[in-house]
């Protein structure tokens, strides 16, 4: 009879085996749902972006680009932030290309945190930022955001009494994911003073940076007082110039921690994404309408995904950013995310992901879900259908 396998990985990563996602989007391909859980667009990015990444294979750039980043991407990044931001990045030193962000994040905890140190999270966090900080050997303390009305606010002082004399990096997320929070300038700025008053490193996940609704803006905290010198900024292609799948990512700040991030990251992939980092900084330099639009339209889309899930008898939170919505399914009667969206594929035909999986107090989230409404108006329409016949169900 043959011995059970035994469980060979290590202790620190066993909880990370898996993947909400991969489950949820299973679920979804299994019973031909519609996937609102995982958050990627069904659409492409700009028409000459695409044609620049065919002309670059075509014309030979296949081969490993140089370690930091091609130069004309760099200068690209860096001429972004500065236009936005007013940050002036020297891109030979202060901007290093990465496999997407989430390579990004994971260099950079590793590259700066020490094992045993810790890393403060805001909850619910993407998934990744817990899996890298078990890599690294660090501590991970999390601190849940609070509910106001129907939106999400930084819980300002369970923030402070997280941190501790271990602590070495806060790791930020506005515009936020899982929540479509999008941070204040007020709790920006309190972040800032935490993080100058306790000498903090912070790794500021900016990937959303563009995609904000309703007239709010995008507060990047490098550019407040003390914290350029102490801030990580990274980002990505994918939501920006719908490119989830080209992995095209880049971390920005002082040349002293983006020597830490380069460190481990050269020693994860090296490099990747040859022929697409020139198409991406064409992009960056000559589509910036093309992402105002795109920004226009996914307001557009919240609103039609809002409206259906009120319809669905769910009461909907935040919204103010991201791909992401999220509702609260106790006015349906239910309980248990989890449960909820591992049923909903074949009930209604609709993948969602529960909130709790990206959270160290899961019974806090257990009633939330997310949705995602990055899609095209046609199967969001068809979509918002499947979700009112829950409401309808009820009657």
């Amino acid at each position: 009879m043959p011995a059970t396998p035994r469980n060979r990985t290590v202790a620190r990563l066993r909880p990370f085996a898996s993947t909400i996602f991969a489950e949820m989007t299973a679920l979804a391909v299994s019973q031909d749902a519609i996937n609102l859980g995982q958050g990627f667009p069904d659409s492409d990015g700009p028409v000459s972006m695409l044609d620049t990444a065919r002309q670059s294979i075509a014309d030979g750039l296949n081969q490993y680009p140089p370690g930091p980043g091609m130069p004309v991407l760099r200068q690209a990044v860096a001429a972004d932030r500065l236009a936005r931001y007013g940050l002036d990045h020297e891109p030979d030193s202060e901007v290093l290309i990465t496999v997407g962000a989430t390579e990004a994040i994971s260099a950079a905890i590793l590259g700066l945190v020490e094992p045993g140190e810790e890393v403060v999270l805001i909850e619910p966090y993407y998934d990744s930022y817990a899996a890298s900080v078990a890599l690294a050997g660090a501590v991970r303390r999390s601190v849940p955001l609070a509910r106001s009305g129907t939106d999400f606010v930084l819980d300002l002082d369970a923030l402070r009494a997280a941190i501790t004399p271990k602590t070495r990096m806060l790791v930020v997320n506005t515009p936020h994911n899982p929540t479509g929070t999008v941070f204040t300038s007020d709790e920006v700025g309190a972040i800032a003073e935490i993080a100058c008053e306790h000498d903090l490193l912070v790794l500021s996940d900016e990937v959303y940076e563009h995609l904000v609704f309703d007239g709010r803006t995008h507060t990047a905290l490098a550019t407040l007082p003390g914290m350029y010198e102490r801030t990580v900024s990274v980002s990505s292609a994918a939501k920006t110039f719908n490119v989830t799948g080209w992995k095209i990512g880049w971390a920005c700040g002082p040349s002293e921690l983006i020597d830490a991030v380069r460190a481990a990251k050269q020693y994860m992939s090296f490099v990747g994404g040859g022929p697409f980092q020139p198409a991406i900084a064409h992009a960056l330099t000559h589509e910036q309408k093309w992402v105002k639009e795109l920004r226009d339209s996914l307001q557009t889309k919240r609103d039609v995904l809002y409206a259906a899930l009120v319809g669905a008898g769910l009461d909907v939170l935040s919204g103010g950013g991201t791909y992401y919505l999220c509702a609260d399914i106790t006015g349906i009667g239910e309980h248990d995310g989890i449960d909820f969206c591992r049923r909903l594929p074949q009930r209604i035909g609709v993948a969602a992901v529960p909130v709790s999986v990206f959270t160290d107090h899961p019974q806090q989230w257990n009633t939330l879900v997310r949705f995602a409404f990055c899609k095209r108006d046609h199967v969001l329409e068809e979509a918002g259908r499947r979700l009112r016949t829950l409401g309808a169900s009820r009657s």
